[in-house]
This record gives structure tokens, C-alpha cells and sequence, in this order.
């Protein structure tokens, strides 16, 4: 099982992947993808995500989470309300056997996404309600943390959160440190290869609190084209590339990584 990439972050149930999705699995097991970590943003994804751990149970490891941003019904997204979970509570207890982690969840403070403080305490509400189930649950948890990082970390650490991934992480180093110190793992997509400008923050967080993800169909190496699992390569090889590492050490200590954070995910 550890032999391939774990792929620690993805959107495999997006409807992006609807048209052509045998020909990505295809391509993710050729690419030696062993795991897909699945997370999810509001309820109407979880009944999809559960439905694909069904058909493909050796890949897909499913998560359900209420992401700090939810779409509206026009283009538009909302910042989280705790009606958005309340909705969605009585999901996680009921599928609990079947969940590897909680997630996506986490803040958004963005200011274009969560202009007023309401919108921002909100979010802190849902987010601390949604660590609450995971240490209920004894599951880890799969966070977001845009414009945010500091109080991401800090609530996580005040609500006595000891197992976290912290995905496409853009914060300071020295923020990323104090994640590092709570045994906290940090996760980067293809994205990060567009710009050396995380190249300092991958440096400062030791290799044994990395993890790879493609956060697929989003943030993958061209901004417009949709990424997908098969791309897991790309961090990889950026990663190595930036701590003076052969590939195969990041993959594999990656993956070792990912089935010590993500246990139910190994064991399936």
C-alpha cells in the first residue's frame, strides 16, 4: 500500500469529473496513485463521495465536511452559516465507520469571501463544531486555511486538535512552525509549482510533517485547465526538488505520512 502516492486532497466527487471519470481513475492508478482521500464541501456531495467508495473501495477513502465558503444557488458563494451544518450533523454519526477524516473544513478569510465579522465568527462557529465531531468521532481532520492561518492553528490547538492536515497551506513559516510543534502535517498541489514563492516555507517544515495532495479539479499547474489525481507527481518532484531530495524518499515518506495521519484510510 505504501509503495504509491496518496493523494491527501482531492474533489474526486466534483462534477467536473462526471463525463470522463473512468478514464481519471484510469490515469490516477497509472500514475501509481494508491489513495484518494476525498473530501467533500457541503451535504449534497456526500452521498456522491460514499457512492464512489462503493465503486472503487480499494482508492477511495471518503471524508465529509462543511467548507468555510458554500456555494449559493447562482455563481455566487456564501461565507458558512451554522445552518449549513446543522443540515448536514446527523450525516457524519450515521456514516461515522465509513469516514477517514473530517473534512474539507477550516476558515476563509478572504476579504471578498467574509467581509464582516459576523461572517468570520460564524465560520469559527461551524469550525470548532466540526472539530468537536472529529475528536467525537476519533477521526482526524482536513483543513483550509486561506487569510487565516494563524487563528486556523491557534483554534485547532486551543479545542485540543492533535491530528491535522493543513492543505495547500500559504501562511508564514513561522506560523507553519507552530502547526509543526501541535504535530500538524501540511500538504501542497501542483499549484506550488507555478511560483518559488512557498520554496522557503517547504524548506522550514520538516519532510516528516509533509503530505502531497492535488486538491483536483482546482489548483493544479496551469490556472484554467482542471487538474486531476494523476498529477500527484508534480509536488512531488517540486518538493524534492526544493529540499535537495531524491523523488522516491518524498514519495514514500509522503505516503507514510499520509496512512499515520489518515489510519482508516491504509486499513480499508
Amino acid at each position: 500500500m505504501e509503495n504509491g502516492f496518496v493523494d491527501c486532497h482531492c474533489h474526486i466527487s466534483a462534477h467536473e469529473f462526471e463525463e470522463d471519470f473512468e478514464d481519471v481513475i484510469l490515469r490516477t492508478r497509472e500514475a501509481g496513485v494508491k489513495t484518494l482521500v476525498a473530501v467533500t464541501e457541503e451535504v449534497g456531495e456526500f452521498a456522491r463521495v460514499l457512492q464512489l467508495q462503493e465503486s472503487y473501495p480499494d482508492l477511495v477513502a471518503p471524508c465529509f465536511g462543511i467548507h468555510p465558503l458554500q456555494a449559493a444557488e447562482g455563481p455566487q458563494q456564501h461565507s458558512v452559516k451554522p445552518q449549513d451544518l446543522d443540515v448536514a450533523l446527523q450525516h457524519f454519526y450515521n456514516h461515522k465507520e465509513r469516514l477517514v477524516a473530517v473534512g474539507e473544513i477550516g476558515l476563509d478569510f478572504t476579504p471578498w469571501c467574509a467581509p464582516t465579522q459576523q461572517d468570520r465568527d460564524d465560520q469559527v462557529t461551524v469550525f470548532i463544531k466540526q472539530l468537536s465531531i472529529a475528536k467525537e468521532l476519533d477521526l482526524p481532520v482536513n483543513v483550509h486555511s486561506r487569510s487565516a492561518a494563524r487563528v486556523t492553528i491557534e483554534t485547532m490547538k486551543e479545542q485540543g486538535i492533535s491530528r491535522a492536515l493543513l492543505h495547500n497551506f500559504a501562511g508564514k513559516p513561522s506560523v507553519a512552525l507552530e502547526g509543526v510543534k501541535a504535530g500538524y502535517l501540511f500538504s501542497f498541489p501542483p499549484a506550488v509549482c507555478r511560483s518559488k514563492q512557498r520554496d522557503k516555507l517547504i524548506k522550514q517544515i520538516p519532510l516528516e510533517h509533509i503530505c502531497l495532495e492535488t486538491d483536483s479539479p482546482a489548483l493544479g499547474l496551469h490556472q484554467h485547465v482542471r487538474n486531476e489525481p494523476a498529477n500527484i507527481i508534480l509536488p512531488c518532484r517540486y518538493i524534492a526538488d526544493v529540499k535537495g531530495l531524491p523523488t522516491e524518499t518524498v514519495r514514500l515518506v509522503t505516503a507514510h505520512n499520509a496512512y499515520r495521519l489518515f489510519p482508516k484510510a491504509k486499513t480499508r
